[in-house]
């Protein structure tokens, strides 16, 4: 194949896999401005935008509450993950003994496992240390979920850093904890972007465990405020939209920030 023809070979794969990322958000932004009378189809643009489902999935979801539950969900979760996972990450990457590699694979196995899976006996186990209901409880389901990853990310970079930094710092009089907060954690910036977005979009998202463990209507989050507006005798597909639409900007604008750093920090996990 000649290398023009590849080019555009390329270049027609990216567009397709740019279309296909592009047409929910499209099909979204398109249903949020039509009426709930509007019955025309879901890729016909809204020839009389209707902007009231705004108000509507403000006030009748009460998403600025929902919102303000999930952001204190993630933030704390990821602080947890973040602070937790590197410092596990730090003493599995520098000491490597058979245990650590039995335990780091051990972790990596723990990825696997299906959350649903142990679901059951993780709700009993919520109803016995009463975190049913309390925004702890899914703080700490969340973290625990979340947290083999972080290892692992961390884990593979904190590989990559040289030793001689541990000795230099060790001689210049640091212990073990010193070195690893002020040498080690200063150079997992971009490895700790991209933390904070996998899992912190993930914990956005996430509709399960807060379905299951957040119950009353004033500790509902985002997902749970969406599903209010789909009951078995009216489904407000307008007002979904426009609420899916509102809770998507935070994650979206953090990426698109943080863009340089989750790409390198991304890279430098997995290849190192």
């Amino acid at each position: 194949m000649k290398k023009k023809d590849r080019t555009w070979l390329q270049t027609l794969v990216a567009l397709l896999i740019i279309a296909l990322h592009i047409t929910p958000f499209y099909i979204m932004v398109n249903m949020s401005l039509k009426e709930l009378s509007d019955r025309s189809s879901r890729w016909m643009p809204a020839l009389h935008p209707y902007f009231q489902n705004y108000p509507t999935a403000i006030e009748h979801g009460n998403l600025l509450s929902a919102m303000w539950n999930t952001w204190i969900i993630a933030f704390l979760s990821v602080i947890i993950i973040v602070v937790a996972g590197a410092m596990a990450a730090y003493p599995l990457a520098r000491k490597t003994s058979r245990r650590n590699r039995i335990i780091l694979t051990l972790i990596v196995g723990v990825m696997m496992v299906p959350q649903l899976s142990i679901l059951v006996p993780l709700y009993k186990e919520m109803v016995s240390l009463k975190g049913i209901n309390h925004l702890w409880g899914i703080v700490i389901v969340s973290a625990t979920f979340h947290l083999p990853m972080a290892i692992y990310m961390y884990s593979n970079f904190i590989k990559s850093i040289p030793k001689d930094l541990d000795e230099a710092a060790m001689i210049d009089g640091c212990s073990m904890m010193q070195s690893f907060f002020y040498v080690i954690l200063p150079c997992l910036k971009s490895t700790t972007v991209s933390v904070i977005i996998l899992n912190g979009v993930g914990i956005w998202n996430d509709y399960q465990f807060q379905l299951y463990f957040l119950q009353k209507p004033a500790m509902r989050t985002i997902t749970l405020a969406i599903s209010t507006f789909f009951t078995d005798s009216k489904q407000d597909l307008g007002a979904a939209a426009a609420a899916a639409f509102i809770v998507v900007l935070p994650p979206v604008m953090a990426y698109i920030f943080l863009q340089k750093y989750f790409v390198k920090g991304a890279m430098d996990s997995a290849v190192k």
